[in-house]
């Protein structure tokens, strides 16, 4: 992967209407559950990013035929699947490889996975999926690679020792082909993961209990082609929430998805963020009051994440430069990754009063006036904040390995810069 720099002139204020991307992790796994079907599936509201192209070359690699009829409209079509072993060099480009496992295991019987990469925010377990697979009647073996095999699958009553998302998506695709019902406790509800669910009930499957913490699966299914539109993504939109709020400016994010937003609002108000709401459309004011809401009894607040539909850990990072330029004091508490909240010590550069005080947490005074500099970007959700923070920083910045925002973020440069942002994509230098 090529790296780029972004070269952000800070201080301009933004004004306009801007577009959430289809959701990555939505996209990421029905393009991967185009495998359960031998017929062609069209994909529609497809983010053109890194991840979504690496996901489709692992398709392509293991037989399936792909390709992009508009800028963000996929077809494929696995009329057969040539190998169920998976390339070892696409995989540890991304972690979403890990999608492939139960499409591949319903299809094929047995699967082959080198481990696989992604953002580098602290030990992202994978047993959740083999227990998922195992009580489904697989076999599972984990060495320098994970094997899993199953004659047949069976429904059965499976319990996820935690609510994974990927693991949720995995042992839903895999219980399409189970022979009997398959019921999936304590699994995540995330819109990505309602989003599958209801692309697999467009292809021909039966499931129940969607945006719950139980999910019924009544399976074998006869999957067939379908179109299906992706809906947005959340994630992108509470970052267009703390850009406006840095940048002091006015935004419409348009067709943004609202039903799914209550969590990430609720958390923007404690920071004294306030949006509008005009149908699907949401707006976010220049005018804010940005006084962070102190507990009953002026306790220090805190925000935190949690699963869904709880304040997203992917919308923290964004949550924590928007409370740089706030006033008074607050707790961020990241629960799900080690070691997502380090990025702070870049902001602290800049100027931001934050304490760390331990790998999940931190307190961050506000407001502050931030000032320019030369910064990375970690993963694609630090690396998107960071992005915020030269915006609103006095003086041009530089962030290195920009390509990580872009796995996550299709053309953010080109749609920030039409609203109004001095943004400019060069190639990285050494």
């Amino acid at each position: 992967m090529s790296s780029v720099q972004y070269i952000v002139e800070g201080g301009h204020r933004l004004s306009g209407t801007i577009e959430p991307s289809g959701n990555k992790n939505a996209a990421l796994p029905i393009i991967a559950a185009a495998l359960l079907t031998d017929e062609e599936v069209i994909l529609e509201n497809v983010p053109r990013i890194r991840d979504t192209e690496t996901l489709v070359q692992l398709l392509i690699a293991v037989g399936a035929e792909a390709e992009w009829r508009e800028r963000n409209t996929l077809a494929i079509r696995a009329r057969e699947i040539r190998t169920d072993e998976l390339d070892p060099v696409l995989c540890a480009n991304i972690r979403a490889s890990i999608l492939l496992a139960g499409p591949l295991l319903a299809r094929c019987g047995h699967v082959v996975l080198p481990p696989p990469g992604g953002d580098v925010i602290g030990r992202r377990r994978v047993d959740t999926h083999f227990l998922a697979f195992e009580q489904m009647g697989a076999t599972v073996s984990a060495t320098d690679r994970y094997e899993f095999r199953a004659t047949s699958l069976r429904g059965a009553d499976v319990f996820l020792d935690e609510p994974s998302v990927t693991a949720t998506e995995n042992a839903l695709m895999a219980a399409t082909a189970a022979v009997g019902t398959t019921v999936l406790r304590n699994a995540a509800s995330e819109p990505h993961v309602q989003d599958l669910a209801h692309f697999l009930i467009a292809m021909g499957a039966q499931i129940e209990g969607i945006g719950t913490n139980t999910m019924t699966v009544h399976g074998p299914a006869t999957l067939h082609g379908a179109r299906y539109r992706i809906g947005p993504d959340h994630i992108e939109v509470g970052s267009f929430i703390g850009l406006a709020a840095v940048t002091r400016s006015t935004l419409r994010v348009a067709r943004a998805g609202v039903q799914h937003l209550r969590s990430t609002r609720m958390g923007f108000e404690r920071l004294g963020i306030r949006c509008e709401v005009e149908g699907d459309d949401l707006i976010i004011p220049a005018e804010q009051s940005r006084v962070i809401q102190s507990d009953l009894g002026g306790h220090v607040p805190k925000i935190e994440d949690q699963p869904w539909p709880a304040f997203p850990a992917d919308v923290m990072s964004i949550a924590i430069v928007t409370a740089t330029q706030c006033e008074g004091m607050v707790l961020m508490f990241e629960k799900m990754f080690e070691s997502r909240m380090f990025f702070v010590d870049k902001l602290i550069g800049m100027g931001a009063r934050i304490v760390l005080c331990d790998p999940h947490r931190a307190i961050v005074a506000g407001p502050c006036r931030l000032r320019a500099a030369r910064v990375e970007s970690p993963d694609i959700r630090a690396g998107m904040a960071m992005l915020l923070a030269a915006m609103c920083a006095e003086g041009t910045s530089t962030i290195n390995n920009a390509s990580q925002i872009e796995r996550g973020y299709e053309r953010i440069d080109e749609r920030l810069n039409a609203l109004g942002a001095y943004i400019t994509r060069v190639p990285a230098r050494s």
